[in-house]
Protein backbone atom coordinates (compact mmCIF):
# COMPACT_ATOMS: atom_id res chain seq x y z
CA UNK A 1 0.00 0.00 0.00
CA UNK A 2 2.78 2.32 0.39
CA UNK A 3 3.27 3.49 -3.32
CA UNK A 4 -0.62 3.61 -3.47
CA UNK A 5 -0.51 5.91 -0.37
CA UNK A 6 2.35 7.99 -1.79
CA UNK A 7 0.29 8.94 -4.98
CA UNK A 8 -2.79 10.07 -2.67
CA UNK A 9 -0.26 12.35 -0.97
CA UNK A 10 0.99 13.51 -3.66
CA UNK A 11 -2.74 14.39 -4.92
CA UNK A 12 -3.32 16.36 -1.54
CA UNK A 13 -0.49 18.22 -1.67
CA UNK A 14 -1.32 19.64 -5.15
CA UNK A 15 -5.30 20.43 -3.88
CA UNK A 16 -4.98 23.66 -2.66
CA UNK A 17 -3.19 24.92 -6.08
CA UNK A 18 -6.30 23.00 -7.94
CA UNK A 19 -8.49 24.92 -5.50
CA UNK A 20 -6.86 28.08 -6.09
CA UNK A 21 -6.47 27.90 -10.03
CA UNK A 22 -10.01 26.57 -10.47
CA UNK A 23 -11.76 28.79 -13.67
CA UNK A 24 -8.26 30.29 -14.00
CA UNK A 25 -7.32 31.30 -17.62
CA UNK A 26 -3.81 30.48 -18.24
CA UNK A 27 -2.19 31.24 -21.39
CA UNK A 28 1.04 28.91 -22.60
CA UNK A 29 3.49 29.78 -25.09
CA UNK A 30 4.59 26.53 -26.21
CA UNK A 31 8.13 27.08 -28.40
CA UNK A 32 9.27 24.40 -30.57
CA UNK A 33 12.90 24.45 -28.78
CA UNK A 34 11.18 22.16 -26.22
CA UNK A 35 9.60 19.36 -29.02
CA UNK A 36 12.36 16.74 -30.00
CA UNK A 37 9.95 14.37 -30.11
CA UNK A 38 6.44 12.83 -30.30
CA UNK A 39 6.64 11.59 -26.26
CA UNK A 40 8.07 15.01 -25.07
CA UNK A 41 5.05 17.14 -27.22
CA UNK A 42 2.53 14.23 -25.82
CA UNK A 43 3.71 14.96 -22.27
CA UNK A 44 3.53 19.00 -22.37
CA UNK A 45 -0.17 18.37 -24.12
CA UNK A 46 -0.64 15.82 -21.60
CA UNK A 47 -0.40 18.45 -18.46
CA UNK A 48 -2.71 20.89 -20.44
CA UNK A 49 -5.73 18.85 -20.89
CA UNK A 50 -5.57 17.52 -17.37
CA UNK A 51 -5.03 21.62 -16.93
CA UNK A 52 -8.70 21.60 -18.33
CA UNK A 53 -9.94 18.93 -16.95
CA UNK A 54 -9.47 20.47 -13.21
CA UNK A 55 -11.54 23.70 -14.08
CA UNK A 56 -8.27 25.67 -15.20
CA UNK A 57 -8.68 27.35 -19.07
CA UNK A 58 -6.22 26.86 -20.39
CA UNK A 59 -4.91 28.43 -24.21
CA UNK A 60 -2.09 27.40 -26.42
CA UNK A 61 0.36 29.49 -28.83
CA UNK A 62 3.20 27.54 -30.63
CA UNK A 63 6.19 28.89 -33.01
CA UNK A 64 7.60 27.11 -35.29
CA UNK A 65 11.05 28.43 -36.41
CA UNK A 66 12.93 25.43 -36.74
CA UNK A 67 10.29 23.87 -38.97
CA UNK A 68 10.28 27.01 -41.35
CA UNK A 69 13.61 26.85 -41.65
CA UNK A 70 13.72 23.31 -42.61
CA UNK A 71 10.71 23.44 -44.96
CA UNK A 72 12.32 26.69 -46.59
CA UNK A 73 15.28 24.94 -47.15
CA UNK A 74 13.52 21.47 -48.79
CA UNK A 75 11.75 24.22 -51.17
CA UNK A 76 15.02 26.49 -52.37
CA UNK A 77 13.64 28.88 -50.95
CA UNK A 78 16.90 30.96 -49.91
CA UNK A 79 16.63 33.03 -46.51
CA UNK A 80 17.72 36.82 -46.49
CA UNK A 81 18.55 38.84 -43.42
CA UNK A 82 18.43 42.57 -42.70
CA UNK A 83 20.00 43.56 -39.74
CA UNK A 84 19.97 40.19 -37.89
CA UNK A 85 16.17 39.43 -38.95
CA UNK A 86 14.80 37.26 -41.25
CA UNK A 87 13.52 38.54 -43.75
CA UNK A 88 10.07 37.48 -44.70
CA UNK A 89 9.17 37.80 -48.94
CA UNK A 90 6.10 36.56 -49.93
CA UNK A 91 7.43 32.77 -50.96
CA UNK A 92 8.38 32.74 -47.01
CA UNK A 93 5.21 33.76 -45.71
CA UNK A 94 2.99 31.53 -47.64
CA UNK A 95 5.63 28.90 -46.08
CA UNK A 96 5.05 30.38 -42.69
CA UNK A 97 1.39 29.66 -42.78
CA UNK A 98 1.83 26.50 -44.21
CA UNK A 99 3.99 25.27 -41.25
CA UNK A 100 1.97 27.36 -38.58
CA UNK A 101 -1.44 27.82 -39.53
CA UNK A 102 -1.06 24.00 -40.91
CA UNK A 103 1.43 20.96 -40.36
CA UNK A 104 2.40 22.50 -36.38
CA UNK A 105 -0.99 23.71 -35.54
CA UNK A 106 -3.46 20.36 -36.29
CA UNK A 107 -0.33 18.21 -34.81
CA UNK A 108 -0.68 19.76 -31.49
CA UNK A 109 -4.65 19.53 -32.09
CA UNK A 110 -4.92 16.43 -33.27
CA UNK A 111 -2.79 15.08 -29.78
CA UNK A 112 -4.70 16.91 -27.86
CA UNK A 113 -8.07 14.90 -28.96
CA UNK A 114 -6.14 11.54 -28.86
CA UNK A 115 -5.75 12.54 -25.20
CA UNK A 116 -9.43 13.18 -24.27
CA UNK A 117 -9.62 16.93 -24.85
CA UNK A 118 -11.41 19.04 -26.68
CA UNK A 119 -9.22 21.37 -29.18
CA UNK A 120 -9.63 24.06 -31.43
CA UNK A 121 -7.13 25.04 -34.30
CA UNK A 122 -6.33 28.80 -35.40
CA UNK A 123 -4.45 31.61 -36.67
CA UNK A 124 -4.45 34.90 -35.53
CA UNK A 125 -5.97 35.74 -38.67
CA UNK A 126 -9.63 34.19 -37.70
CA UNK A 127 -11.97 36.58 -36.11
CA UNK A 128 -9.43 39.14 -36.97
CA UNK A 129 -8.08 37.92 -33.85
CA UNK A 130 -4.45 38.98 -33.96
CA UNK A 131 -4.85 42.35 -35.53
CA UNK A 132 -1.05 43.74 -37.51
CA UNK A 133 0.54 46.21 -38.37
CA UNK A 134 4.26 45.86 -40.51
CA UNK A 135 7.05 46.64 -39.23
CA UNK A 136 9.87 47.39 -40.13
CA UNK A 137 14.20 46.41 -38.58
CA UNK A 138 15.49 48.52 -35.83
CA UNK A 139 17.47 50.58 -38.89
CA UNK A 140 14.35 50.89 -40.99
CA UNK A 141 15.16 48.96 -43.32
CA UNK A 142 11.83 46.59 -45.28
CA UNK A 143 11.77 42.81 -43.75
CA UNK A 144 8.56 42.06 -45.74
CA UNK A 145 5.52 40.60 -44.38
CA UNK A 146 6.60 40.98 -40.57
CA UNK A 147 3.56 42.44 -38.32
CA UNK A 148 3.37 43.30 -34.73
CA UNK A 149 0.40 43.45 -32.86
CA UNK A 150 -1.69 46.47 -32.75
CA UNK A 151 -4.61 44.63 -31.34
CA UNK A 152 -6.75 41.49 -29.92
CA UNK A 153 -10.28 40.50 -30.64
CA UNK A 154 -11.03 37.99 -27.82
CA UNK A 155 -14.53 37.10 -29.22
CA UNK A 156 -13.76 34.11 -30.74
CA UNK A 157 -12.05 32.94 -27.86
CA UNK A 158 -14.92 33.61 -25.99
CA UNK A 159 -17.22 31.56 -27.65
CA UNK A 160 -14.49 28.65 -27.56
CA UNK A 161 -14.25 28.98 -23.70
CA UNK A 162 -17.97 28.76 -23.21
CA UNK A 163 -18.03 25.37 -25.41
CA UNK A 164 -15.00 24.13 -22.94
CA UNK A 165 -12.89 23.67 -26.39
CA UNK A 166 -8.61 24.37 -25.82
CA UNK A 167 -7.77 26.79 -28.28
CA UNK A 168 -4.52 26.35 -30.30
CA UNK A 169 -3.40 29.50 -31.84
CA UNK A 170 -0.77 30.05 -34.72
CA UNK A 171 0.52 33.70 -33.97
CA UNK A 172 -0.31 35.02 -37.61
CA UNK A 173 -1.83 38.17 -37.83
CA UNK A 174 -4.24 40.23 -40.45
CA UNK A 175 -3.31 44.04 -41.74
CA UNK A 176 -5.79 46.30 -42.34
CA UNK A 177 -4.68 46.15 -46.00
CA UNK A 178 -5.28 42.72 -45.52
CA UNK A 179 -2.29 41.13 -45.89
CA UNK A 180 -1.17 38.29 -43.70
CA UNK A 181 1.66 38.93 -41.30
CA UNK A 182 4.05 36.87 -39.30
CA UNK A 183 3.99 37.94 -35.71
CA UNK A 184 6.78 36.73 -32.56
CA UNK A 185 4.91 34.03 -30.59
CA UNK A 186 6.33 35.41 -27.89
CA UNK A 187 4.59 38.66 -28.18
CA UNK A 188 1.62 37.24 -29.52
CA UNK A 189 1.34 35.25 -26.46
CA UNK A 190 1.76 38.73 -24.59
CA UNK A 191 -0.46 40.08 -26.40
CA UNK A 192 -3.48 37.70 -25.73
CA UNK A 193 -2.86 36.77 -22.05
CA UNK A 194 -2.82 40.43 -21.67
CA UNK A 195 -6.17 40.99 -23.80
CA UNK A 196 -7.98 38.24 -21.77
CA UNK A 197 -6.53 39.43 -18.01
CA UNK A 198 -5.50 36.14 -17.93
CA UNK A 199 -4.20 34.59 -14.44
CA UNK A 200 -1.26 33.26 -15.83
CA UNK A 201 1.39 33.50 -19.06
CA UNK A 202 3.62 30.47 -18.88
CA UNK A 203 6.66 30.06 -21.64
CA UNK A 204 8.22 27.33 -22.23
CA UNK A 205 11.49 27.25 -23.26
CA UNK A 206 14.83 25.00 -23.64
CA UNK A 207 16.25 26.84 -20.71
CA UNK A 208 15.44 26.80 -16.70
CA UNK A 209 14.67 30.47 -16.63
CA UNK A 210 16.75 33.30 -15.85
CA UNK A 211 19.66 32.58 -14.48
CA UNK A 212 21.98 35.49 -13.07
CA UNK A 213 25.32 33.52 -14.60
CA UNK A 214 24.75 32.12 -18.19
CA UNK A 215 24.54 27.84 -18.09
CA UNK A 216 24.36 27.63 -14.66
CA UNK A 217 21.14 26.02 -13.38
CA UNK A 218 22.26 27.06 -9.84
CA UNK A 219 21.74 30.59 -10.81
CA UNK A 220 18.53 30.29 -11.07
CA UNK A 221 16.04 33.68 -10.22
CA UNK A 222 13.19 32.18 -8.94
CA UNK A 223 11.27 35.15 -8.85
CA UNK A 224 11.97 38.98 -10.80
CA UNK A 225 9.72 41.74 -10.01
CA UNK A 226 9.02 43.85 -13.19
CA UNK A 227 10.79 47.01 -11.88
CA UNK A 228 14.16 44.98 -11.48
CA UNK A 229 13.79 43.47 -15.22
CA UNK A 230 15.94 46.78 -16.86
CA UNK A 231 18.70 46.66 -14.33
CA UNK A 232 19.04 43.22 -15.39
CA UNK A 233 18.96 43.58 -19.16
CA UNK A 234 21.22 46.30 -18.98
CA UNK A 235 23.93 43.69 -16.66
CA UNK A 236 23.42 41.46 -19.40
CA UNK A 237 21.48 38.84 -17.04
CA UNK A 238 18.54 39.17 -19.80
CA UNK A 239 20.02 38.70 -23.40
CA UNK A 240 19.54 37.35 -26.81
CA UNK A 241 16.06 35.95 -27.54
CA UNK A 242 15.01 36.15 -23.28
CA UNK A 243 14.51 39.31 -24.07
CA UNK A 244 11.52 39.17 -26.20
CA UNK A 245 10.15 36.67 -23.96
CA UNK A 246 10.45 38.81 -20.83
CA UNK A 247 9.26 42.54 -23.09
CA UNK A 248 6.26 39.69 -23.85
CA UNK A 249 5.85 39.22 -19.27
CA UNK A 250 6.44 43.15 -19.32
CA UNK A 251 3.01 43.74 -21.67
CA UNK A 252 0.98 41.21 -20.23
CA UNK A 253 1.56 42.30 -16.50
CA UNK A 254 0.88 45.66 -17.24
CA UNK A 255 -2.23 44.69 -19.27
CA UNK A 256 -3.51 42.83 -15.94
CA UNK A 257 -1.83 39.31 -15.87
CA UNK A 258 -1.21 38.40 -12.20
CA UNK A 259 2.19 36.58 -13.17
CA UNK A 260 4.27 35.02 -15.49
CA UNK A 261 6.61 32.30 -15.46
CA UNK A 262 9.37 31.17 -17.67
CA UNK A 263 9.91 27.69 -17.57
CA UNK A 264 12.29 24.89 -18.57
CA UNK A 265 9.55 22.99 -20.62
CA UNK A 266 12.09 20.04 -21.35
CA UNK A 267 11.47 18.62 -18.23
CA UNK A 268 8.75 16.11 -18.01
CA UNK A 269 5.45 17.76 -16.67
CA UNK A 270 7.08 21.35 -16.25
CA UNK A 271 3.93 23.01 -16.43
CA UNK A 272 2.39 20.85 -13.46
CA UNK A 273 5.51 21.27 -11.76
CA UNK A 274 5.29 25.10 -11.74
CA UNK A 275 1.09 25.63 -11.01
CA UNK A 276 0.72 22.90 -8.73
CA UNK A 277 3.86 22.84 -6.18
CA UNK A 278 4.86 25.57 -4.12
CA UNK A 279 8.74 25.48 -5.53
CA UNK A 280 8.10 25.59 -9.32
CA UNK A 281 10.95 24.87 -11.41
CA UNK A 282 10.95 28.19 -13.37
CA UNK A 283 11.22 32.18 -13.13
CA UNK A 284 8.19 33.98 -12.14
CA UNK A 285 7.88 37.40 -13.06
CA UNK A 286 5.74 39.64 -10.74
CA UNK A 287 4.72 43.34 -10.52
Amino acid sequence: MKDPVQKAQILIEAFPYIRQWYGATVVVKYGGSTRSGAEDLKRTLQDIVLMKFVGMRPVVIHGGGKDITALTQKMGIRSHFVDGLRVTDLPTMEVVEMVLGGKINKELVSTIQQLGGQAVGLSGKDGAMLQATRVKSKTGKDIGYVGKVSKVNTSILDILDKEKFIPVIAPLGLGTDGKTYNVNADEAAGAIAGALKAEKLVFLTDVPGICRKKNDPKSLLSSVKVKDIAKLIKSGVISGGMIPKVEACLHAVKSGVHKTHIIDGTLPHALLLEIFTPQGVGTEIVP
